[in-house]
Parts: structure tokens; C-alpha cells; sequence
């Protein structure tokens, strides 16, 4: 049983374990602002936190407030358990987790100079001047100032000065960019996922036909843009498959639920209901929970759920029938 705590008001270090704090736990003194916070394991915090270094030792842990650190949010690398961050999570340094062991998950944005993570599920967007990921998901997108590394994740986009990836990497936009050509180590592979039936893999039924996965190649897929603003101009390398899709809209593509099933997951912490997408394969109501949406793009990620592969390719004749005046 958790102890409650009402008010945190200590000079030196804050200490949780079997805590549950009603308030926030924020600086009331200037000797406080260098106050770091710990978590020691079955915690939860139901308002905002500012910490010089937060520290979460182990799960499980919730903080239902947003999350501000001066130097540091690190999560140990033997940690276990849970840890829900429901509110945007900031850093004026370094946001690190290696558990790999650890289900974490942000509930919404993320902001530092630099976030590293392994095994951590986002459901807003991560913004930092370097960004390391390896066993992510990333709902929104991972855009950075520096460089981006990616090994074996699903993004919603990406977008850095320098980009290198590595393993298999999954998109969930069409189009992705780089201020340099993408660098890919040999094995790399780069799937989107646009097209691909998300609803139908949510729910457990069939997918739909002309639904998939498009597999992209970062040379053969990759477009130079030229961008100009008060006389600077600026080289873009994008990576899309935009005009596929839409394609695929023009040939009477049967409408997905994949904006839905991310929007509903994104915006999670910020709305008062839950959302599903009908009738799972089970008979029951396929509820959107963003514990569900993790699992289902890490079984994705790990090759447990199997979502079919399309080229991409289309008929100029099926297009011009479907575009009014043209024969």
C-alpha cells in the first residue's frame, strides 16, 4: 500500500517508494532548483515535476504532470515495470533510457538537447538537437537539428541535418527528410506503412486487399529539393512514397483507419473519452489504448504480426478514368 504524501517540500533530495504524491513537486526556494528527485520504485506523482536530474530507479512509476529536468531524466538500465510519463516530458540537457527490460511510454512530446532511447514508446513527437533510437515507436515524428540515429524502430517521420540508419526502420507518413543523403549501413532495410490495413492488424481480421506495406529504397527513392528564402537556399533529401499514395486514393482506395488509430493514440492524454474501431476479431469493441497500439507496432517491429507487401505501382489508365475530363 502506497504512502500519500500531500506536499513535497525538501532542500536536498526527494526520495519515492511506495509513494503516492497528490501534488506537484516543483521548486518553492532557490536552494531547491538544484533538488534532484528519485524514484525507487512504485511511485506515482499526480501533478507536475521540476528536478535538477530525475532519476526513475525502477517501475512501476507515473507522473501525471508534465516533466521538466535541468540536466537530466535517466532511467536505470536494470529498471523493470512500468513507466507512464502522461504529460510532455522537457529536458535543458539529456533525456536517456537503455532498459530494455522497462515498459516505457511518453504520452506526449519530448524536448531536449539530446534523447536516447532503447525499447520506449512515444506517442507525440521527439524534438532535440541529437536523437538516438533503437527498438522505438514513435507515433508523431523524430526531428532534429544535429542528426538522427535509428536502429529497428517505427517513426511517423524524421527529419535532421544528418540521418543514418540502421536494421529495419518502418514509416508511418509517406515522406521523410534530411539536409544530407541518408547514410544506411549495408543490411538496412525501410518499409511504409501508409497503405498498410493498421485497423485490421489493430483488430485482429483480415486485411484488406490493395493494403500493405511499401518497401523503399533510401537511393532509388530519394528527391533532391531546392529550397529558397530571403536569397539563402537550403537542399532538402526527401524519402516518400507520396505520389503512390496518392495514386492509390485516385483508384478508389478504400478509406483506412490509420489516421484515426494514431490520432486517437496521440492526442490520448489530452482528450476526456476513449475511441475504438468497431468489432475487434473477438466480438468485442477494438478500444484504442496506447498500451495496445505499442504492442501491436512492436509485434509489427519484431515480425509477430505480418502485414502484406504491395509495390506500390499503379495504372495510368485507372487514373485517368477516375480524374473528371480525362479520357
Amino acid at each position: 500500500m502506497k504512502k500519500e504524501l500531500n506536499i513535497i517540500s525538501m532542500e536536498g533530495e526527494v526520495l519515492l517508494k511506495e509513494n503516492l504524491v497528490r501534488s506537484s513537486i516543483l521548486p518553492h526556494t532557490a536552494s531547491e532548483l538544484e533538488r534532484n528527485v528519485t524514484i525507487l520504485q512504485d511511485a506515482v506523482v499526480e501533478g507536475a515535476v521540476y528536478a535538477n536530474k530525475l532519476e526513475i530507479v525502477n517501475g512501476d512509476a507515473e507522473i501525471k504532470g508534465a516533466v521538466y529536468t535541468k540536466l537530466e531524466l535517466h532511467i536505470d538500465t536494470a529498471a523493470k515495470g512500468n513507466v507512464f510519463l502522461r504529460k510532455s516530458v522537457a529536458s535543458s540537457d539529456a533525456i536517456t533510457s537503455y532498459a530494455k527490460a522497462c515498459n516505457l511510454m511518453f504520452m506526449a512530446d519530448i524536448n531536449a538537447k539530446q534523447v536516447r532511447l532503447n525499447h520506449a514508446f512515444v506517442a507525440g513527437s521527439i524534438y532535440a538537437d541529437e536523437i538516438q533510437l533503437e527498438d522505438c515507436v514513435v507515433i508523431g515524428g523524430a526531428f532534429s537539428t544535429k542528426s538522427i540515429d535509428i536502429k529497428n524502430c517505427v517513426v511517423g517521420t524524421f527529419n535532421s541535418n544528418s540521418v543514418f540508419l540502421e536494421g529495419v526502420t518502418y514509416l508511418l507518413l509517406p515522406s521523410a527528410f534530411s539536409g544530407s543523403p541518408i547514410e544506411a549501413a549495408a543490411d538496412v532495410k525501410m518499409y511504409n506503412l501508409s497503405l498498410a490495413d493498421l485497423g485490421a492488424v489493430y483488430k485482429g481480421t483480415q486485411q484488406m486487399e490493395n493494403t500493405g506495406v511499401i518497401e523503399m529504397d533510401v537511393k532509388t527513392d530519394e528527391l533532391k529539393t531546392m529550397l529558397s528564402e530571403d536569397q539563402k537556399t537550403m537542399l532538402v533529401y526527401s524519402y516518400s512514397v507520396a505520389g503512390k499514395v496518392l495514386a492509390a486514393d485516385l483508384v478508389d482506395f478504400e478509406r483506412l483507419q490509420n489516421h484515426f488509430l494514431i490520432g486517437a493514440t496521440a492526442m490520448g492524454s489530452q482528450i476526456l473519452r476513449t475511441y475504438d474501431l468497431g468489432t475487434g476479431a473477438d466480438g468485442q469493441k477494438a478500444v484504442i489504448a496506447p498500451e495496445k497500439v505499442a504492442a501491436m507496432f512492436w509485434d509489427i517491429l519484431h515480425g509477430k504480426s505480418q502485414i502484406q507487401v504491395i509495390d506500390g505501382k499503379f495504372s495510368i489508365q485507372d487514373l485517368a478514368t477516375k480524374i473528371p475530363g480525362v479520357i
